[in-house]
């Protein structure tokens, strides 16, 4: 049977991971993340998956983070039986993150739902329900780093410190070949740490292989090198800054290592006076239940920091919305990274339009996500079908990422050689993944060995008697390194908005829109 490798999610993209390995003794997943961004990518999350759930005999996930097992539910559901493999952290994690996950989509749904109706439309279901998802928990298998465990004969795994977040991984994998072939040797990636994280040692795999898959987020920016006490010189600068400016400060933070970093780093800030007092709500349910699991991994020094006196739990919905209360002097804390959805959004309704406030952005946003919208500094946003000014100060601290910079990836790179037959460049956006593309060639990497796979493509490892059936290919590919046309609706609107508003009088409005119902008859 012929050797394959389906681009699932995360090609031309940096969402959505999911890797489908056809194999002569079964075929198995790497990651099967959800897709995040602008809403035509998010649609993809909606529709059947390119291959049969049933089919899969297991899952090798590399870390809890969603966009990289936020479908594992939907997997289930669709008829998936086998077991994801993952460290122990990543499992304590997901106990919290897959059923807060379903318990999202349940809710924006519901709201989603009622608009429908008051529009006539059909209602939607949501991808999975929190059931779903505690179903889901039950096929978890903790695994240890550094040691081969061979899931089926002929198809072994050993998992490295990725050094992402607790509990990631690269995974390596072996295939026994036909009588007489060496086995083929691949190695996944995952997404790469920067090895200078709060928590988590420096990136590690092994070298030699014959397929390499390495994610490319930052595969065309470099950051400067900043020690710990620099770092939260920057954090307090702008924590300073924004409290000054006399209103609250939103930082929209992921709910998962990102939240728990800026905690240790608010809590030695505060310790040694750098910061006057102030209160830090962190009002995501999912961050707090996981900052319980990483205070069971971390030094007692660390886990200390995370219990900070000037750190508030928000408990519950109610408490959440009383925040709205607090005009100045509030430091909040809350879901999503990207602005997309959680409780952070109502947060951002309430502070936008408010000069004397501060949104402080600490992570990569995507093409086409609300984050990466307010960072291009538009002027005004929709917020769950509401315009809202953006009069707030919008910074950007991009010192709390995640993921390896150009330079990292590229010593992590070298580190894996020799790469015999190819190197896969995934987890990017196209212009990251050109420009990193470029960097490894010109390093003398051969270009026949490089490859930027597109969304849905199968790429043949090994060539078999038997023929593998096609995969069908999805739209949506062309708008994950953009924005796509839900945001030129949504800035066309604004642009409507702000231009009859402008108008002397309701005349020349009623001139305006004649010109555009015409136009728009024509089309």
């Amino acid at each position: 049977m012929t050797l394959s490798v389906t681009f699932c999610g995360a090609a031309g993209g940096v969402t959505g991971s999911c890797y489908l390995l056809r194999t002569p003794v079964g075929n198995f997943l790497i990651d099967c993340g959800m897709f995040q961004g602008n809403k035509t990518v998010k649609e993809l999350n909606y529709g059947p998956f390119p291959f049969d759930a049933s089919d899969i005999r297991a899952v090798l996930l590399t870390h809890a983070h969603i966009d990289h097992s936020g479908l594992i539910p939907k997997l289930v559901k669709a008829g998936f039986i086998g077991v994801v493999f993952a460290t122990q952290p990543t499992c304590d994690l997901l106990t919290y993150m897959l059923p807060d996950s379903g318990y999202i989509q349940e809710t924006e749904v519901d709201r989603l739902n009622r608009r429908n109706a008051r529009r006539g439309l059909p209602a939607v279901d949501p991808i999975y329900t929190r059931e779903d998802a505690e179903k889901a928990l039950k096929r978890l298998r903790p695994v240890e780093y550094h040691e081969w465990g061979e899931i089926v004969p002929g198809f072994e795994v050993r998992y490295w410190d990725a050094g992402h977040i607790l509990g990631s991984a690269s995974i390596e994998i072996k295939i026994d070949g036909e009588a007489g072939q060496k086995p083929r040797h691949l190695l996944f990636s995952g997404d790469i740490g920067t090895g200078e994280a709060v928590f988590n040692e420096a990136p590690e795999g092994p070298a030699d292989v014959d397929y390499l898959f390495v994610e490319t987020t930052y595969g065309d920016r470099e950051r400067v090198d900043i020690s710990a006490s620099e770092r939260r010189t920057l954090l307090a600068d702008e924590i300073r800054a924004a409290l000054e400016a006399g209103g609250n400060l939103v930082i929209p933070s992921f709910a998962v290592a990102r939240t728990q970093e800026l905690l240790v780093d608010l809590a030695a800030l505060f310790n040694s006076g750098a910061l006057p007092k102030a209160d830090v709500f962190i009002d995501s349910p999912l961050a707090q239940r996981a900052t319980g699991v990483f205070a069971r991994y971390l030094s007692p020094e660390d886990a200390h920091a995370l219990t900070h006196p000037n750190f508030h739990m928000v408990p519950d919905v109610e408490a959440s919305i009383q925040l709205a209360r607090i005009k100045k002097g509030a430091i909040i804390l809350s879901a999503s990274g990207m602005c997309d959805a959680g409780r952070v959004r109502y947060h951002l309704k309430n502070n936008l339009w408010r000069a004397e406030c501060t949104v402080l952005l600490v992570g990569f946003q995507a093409a086409g996500s609300l984050g990466r919208i307010l960072l291009s500094g538009a002027k005004s946003v929709r917020i769950h079908g509401d315009e809202i000014q953006v009069r707030a100060r919008i910074r950007n601290l991009d010192i709390y990422s995640g993921h390896a910079d150009q330079k990292t990836l590229l010593d992590w790179v070298k580190g894996r050689l020799p790469v015999h037959k190819k190197i896969f460049l995934t987890h990017g956006e196209n212009a990251a993944r050109a420009t990193f593309r470029d960097l490894l060639l010109a390093h003398d990497i051969a270009p026949r060995l490089l490859s930027c796979p597109t969304l849905d493509e199968t790429v043949l490892l090994q060539r078999g008697q038997e023929v593998q059936a096609p995969i069908a290919k999805r739209g949506g590919a062309e708008a994950m390194s953009r924005e796509d046309w839900h945001n030129d609706y949504a800035r066309t609107l604004t642009a409507l908005s702000e231009k009859l508003a402008g108008l002397g009088t309701n005349r020349e409005r009623e001139k305006l829109l004649a010109k555009l119902v015409s136009v728009i008859n024509r089309a």
